[in-house]
């Protein structure tokens, strides 16, 4: 019984249509063909999704000015420091703020947009990109500075401030810049030194004629000068100086401190007409400083009005670099600024007493240590080189009066 009706179960099979029975295996393959490329395209947009998300975690740009700003914010604070443990120094932050606005305005000027990427989440191709665009915001920022005037030194300076900035995002913020900041290349030139010569440093000295001319303030700040053409002082060491810092030692006069600049300690000999200065603007008061206080803008200002006074209006020559090359300034492009009084500045102090000490004929080593100059300093190689270059000069004019005669 069994075996017939299996039988007749097989009959029944063998008797449904043909048709019939491939539209249903049509059917089955085709619903599992849908479902296979149902689950194919959602794993591809899955796909797709997870790829984006790494994309976009790998290259997210970060603003540069508000990290800039954070850079300055932390080192005012006092948050970020030097190597050696020491805080910045105001002019060291004052700088900073200098690039940031340079930065700025050369971001909305170009249309140039400030960003940085973590290294770190970039891909070969993507790193090859980013190196193109470090390389281009140099060329471009740097050829902005230019066109605005700017010169060697001060287009260097920018750039020295930046690549320090891209160390505190990678010390301090543990962001990895790629080191993208060593493709900028930091210009350096030398600029002529201006000092004065013996003869006019003795002129400020000693005519008297000439310094009732002056009006009072005129009169304390060629004052303040001859002493820093006497002692070497850097103008910010000058008007720190209070009665504490001059001790009188078997009947000579003489001044100590430590600089601000380099906290190194001078001792130093004063002579006649240096005493006198010291003399003649001692108070009782031993926190006050001697000379007052004096901007520097109007100091530089005065100085260059004395000098004018003094006839100290010999045209110079004046030089400076862009982008490695010379450019001679002349009266077509910088007029009323060829004159010797128009180059008198805090500067000429220093340089005036480094150099006279060398011409006449002062040991360097002697010179080093009372200007507080390093043997490995490149700066005190210029002094020497323009003390010799006078020295030169005044021979050649000894030689041809022997000649002429």
């Amino acid at each position: 019984m069994t075996r017939i009706s299996h039988l007749n179960d097989r009959v029944k099979m063998l008797s449904v249509p043909t048709t019939i029975r491939h539209k249903s295996i049509k059917t089955t393959t085709l619903k599992s063909c849908s479902f296979f490329i149902y689950i194919l395209g959602n794993f591809k947009l899955s796909l797709k999704i997870v790829f984006l998300k790494k994309n976009k975690n790998m290259k997210k740009p970060s603003p540069i000015i508000p990290l800039f700003n954070q850079f300055i914010k932390e080192t005012e604070t006092g948050k970020r420091l030097k190597k050696n443990g020491e805080k910045i120094k105001p002019d060291s932050i004052q700088n900073y703020k200098y690039v940031l606005n340079n930065l700025i305005r050369f971001s909305s000027e170009t249309k140039f947009e400030l960003r940085i990427c973590d290294a770190s989440k970039l891909d070969k191709r993507e790193l090859t990109s980013e190196k193109s665009y470090w390389k281009k915001f140099y060329q471009k920022f740097t050829e902005f500075l230019y066109k605005k005037g700017c010169h060697d030194n001060y287009v260097g300076a920018n750039i020295k401030v930046i690549r320090v900035f891209f160390n505190y995002l990678k010390n301090d913020k543990d962001l990895n810049t790629g080191d993208f900041q060593r493709l900028f290349y930091v210009r350096k030139e030398e600029i002529e030194i201006f000092v004065l010569s013996p003869e006019q440093l003795k002129f400020l000295i000693h005519d008297k004629e000439f310094e009732q001319t002056l009006i009072p303030s005129y009169k304390r700040i060629k004052d303040i000068f001859v002493f820093g053409c006497t002692t070497g002082l850097r103008y910010s060491d000058i008007f720190l100086l209070t009665n504490k810092n001059f001790e009188k030692i078997e009947g000579e006069w003489y001044l100590k401190l430590k600089s601000k600049k380099t906290k190194t300690f001078s001792f130093i000999k004063l002579s006649a007409y240096a005493v006198t200065i010291f003399q003649r603007y001692t108070i009782s008061n031993n926190k006050a400083t001697l000379f007052g206080n004096t901007s520097l803008f109007n100091f530089n200002k005065s100085l260059k009005q004395i000098g004018e006074l003094a006839g100290f209006t010999t045209p110079i020559e004046v030089s400076r670099e862009k982008q490695g090359k010379t450019q001679r300034i002349t009266k077509k492009t910088d007029t009323a600024k060829n004159r010797f009084c128009d180059k008198m500045s805090s500067h000429m102090m220093r340089r005036t007493a480094i150099t006279t000490l060398l011409i006449l004929g002062m040991p360097e080593h002697l010179v080093r240590k009372i200007s507080g100059h390093s043997h490995a300093s490149t700066s005190f190689n210029r002094y020497v080189h323009y003390a010799q270059a006078y020295m030169d000069k005044e021979i050649e004019m000894v030689h041809s009066k022997l000649e002429s005669y």
